[in-house]
């Protein structure tokens, strides 16, 4: 059997689109069950959870918690687990017809022990987040370490918006620790330590809907640039020097816009630095309004871009800066509102 673990928190509207997938799936329903783990919600997700449930059909035992956040609601989810294959999906993803009979039929082999599937757009999606889909899942934007098949600058870590692997993994490794942020690449990293067999499945897709507005898309890249300092702490492993190179574009491109003030040599090498992004703006714009067959999303995967970089440049010297000046081993945060804001 396999066990879908999905933590939600006020998003009983995504549930329904989601729910409404599992629903649909070419995968039998008796080999499989759901577990919504509630982390406190307060628009009716019970009553949504399980009236959906009942119109569909499904295997779905529903638990409730206090606000604690999704790694802690991962945990409860994998406590009371039944299948011998644990699935994380995300409330903001859809899941594809087939997703669970590729998981399936990958794990059948035997020759893997933890996967990671492939997240991309629906056509469905608003021209936004289509954009912001590019700039997350291209090599410009990721360098391929989200998953996508061919060249990649860094180990392949399964995310918990659509990753799974066997009990026997959770049995040895435990679950997952209380971070604010960066829960899923720790627990991957953990499995990769124990020597698992890890793999990207790239047929097992989900759509996901991810940030629908650039405040908010800024606000989550910005904490996962400082969640990449908390990481590195806990494993150096999980900090390479690929994922400093935001960071060093944002304040070497900083620095050269100061010292055009005072140096000719500074006011060339800074024109240089703003041709060549201007150049793989250009390369991204067109790439994305041919993949969309849109130029708005061309447009709006500039804009997209530019966000990512900066904000995740932005976060992780903010992290490095705060864990140089930190007493202790207690993690660093970046906006800490919510969660889930």
């Amino acid at each position: 059997m396999i066990s879908v673990i999905i933590p939600t928190y006020n998003r009983g509207e995504e549930l329904k689109e989601l729910l409404s997938s599992l629903g649909n799936q070419t995968y039998p329903r008796d080999y499989f069950e759901i577990i919504v783990v509630d982390d406190g919600s307060t628009d009716g997700t019970e009553s949504t959870v399980k009236s959906l449930a009942k119109a569909y059909g499904l295997c779905l035992r529903y638990f409730y918690q206090e606000n604690r956040g999704p790694g802690p609601s991962r945990n409860l989810g994998m406590a009371k687990a039944r299948g011998d294959v644990f699935v994380f999906i995300d409330s903001d993803c859809i899941a594809s017809p087939d997703w669970l009979e590729q998981i399936a039929s990958a794990m059948s082999t035997g020759e893997i022990d933890a996967f990671g599937g492939r997240d991309t757009f629906h056509p469905d999606f608003p021209v936004l987040l289509k954009a912001i889909d590019y700039s997350m899942t291209s090599f410009i934007g990721t360098g391929g370490t989200r998953g996508r098949s061919g060249l990649q600058v860094a180990r392949y870590y399964p995310r918990s918006f659509n990753m799974g692997f066997r009990r026997e993994v959770y049995e040895k490794i435990g679950g997952m620790r209380n971070l604010r942020h960066g829960q899923d690449i720790e627990f991957s990293n953990r499995i990769h330590r124990n020597g698992f067999r890890v793999a990207f499945l790239p047929d097992v897709v989900v759509f996901h809907k991810r940030r629908t507005s650039m405040k908010r898309f800024f606000k989550q890249i910005f904490n996962w640039g400082v969640t990449r300092i908390n990481l590195g702490r806990i494993d150096r492993q999980m900090l390479r020097p690929v994922h400093a190179l935001p960071a060093l574009a944002v304040a070497v491109y900083l620095l050269l816009a100061l010292g055009t003030l005072h140096s000719r040599y500074a006011l060339l090498t800074w024109l240089g630095a703003t041709g060549l992004a201007g150049f793989i703006l250009i390369f991204a714009f067109i790439q994305a309004a041919l993949i969309h067959r849109s130029i708005r999303v061309g447009a709006l995967s500039m804009v997209a871009l530019c966000i990512q970089v900066i904000a995740y440049g932005l976060g992780f010297l903010s992290g490095a800066c705060k864990m140089l000046f930190s007493r202790g081993q207690e993690p660093v945060e970046g906006f800490t509102k919510h969660y889930y804001d």
